[in-house]
């Protein structure tokens, strides 16, 4: 079988993080981490139509990828009833790292759901974590650890009622690098056919 189509890693260990795994700097962290856990196959910046959302999410939210800013997305996918959800409308990590990483003072961000626009909050992490992920991964392109920080405009949604949510997302650094990603989302209490892998 070839490398690019082995199964996923497995996000790190949340327990291991400098970060309470609930608080903001652990919930960016552990989207970093999240998003290394992946191949490039299956990498969720990359993802085109949402079909691969479901790979290696946690058991207490769910994530939501941006992308690498090189055109415009749209995804669909199913998200599972209860679960808040967490990501980005701009962010930069910085690897290996050993001191905080820096801000992008002209950054912008927004996140509308269902057409109302939330306000975004600020997070960074000052003290690096580790990143352990899959070959060619989306975050360090290697397997090897490295200490990583990031900094970013993020938000952590409650969750949803059951049905069909949109949910825009738009982010920059300020300087002509633009983040545009549209999510049709499906609440349900379960996900036949929609194994989270």
């Amino acid at each position: 079988m070839p490398f690019l189509s082995r199964k996923s890693a497995r996000p790190d260990d949340a327990s291991a993080l400098p970060y309470d795994p609930r608080s903001p700097q652990g919930l960016a962290a552990r989207w970093v981490q999240w998003i290394a856990s992946v191949g490039p196959v299956k990498n969720p910046l990359e993802d085109d139509t949402g079909e691969y959302a479901a790979v290696n999410q946690p058991d207490d939210l769910w994530f939501l990828a941006g992308s690498y800013g090189r055109k415009p997305m749209e995804r669909r996918c199913y998200v599972p009833l209860g679960r808040e959800l967490f990501l980005p409308a701009f962010n930069m990590w910085y690897f290996p790292a050993d001191a905080p990483p820096p801000v992008t003072e002209r950054a912008f961000g927004s996140v509308v759901l269902d057409g109302e626009k939330l306000d975004v909050d600020v997070i960074g992490t000052p003290v690096p974590f580790t990143v352990q992920g899959a070959r060619l991964n989306g975050v360090t392109q290697r397997k090897s650890p490295f200490p990583v920080v990031v900094w970013g405009l993020w938000k952590l949604i409650p969750p949803l009622a059951p049905g069909e949510h949109e949910l825009h997302v738009v982010g920059g650094d300020g300087d002509g690098f633009v983040v545009d990603v549209r999510y049709r989302l499906g609440v349900a209490p379960s996900l036949p056919g929609y194994p989270v892998m």
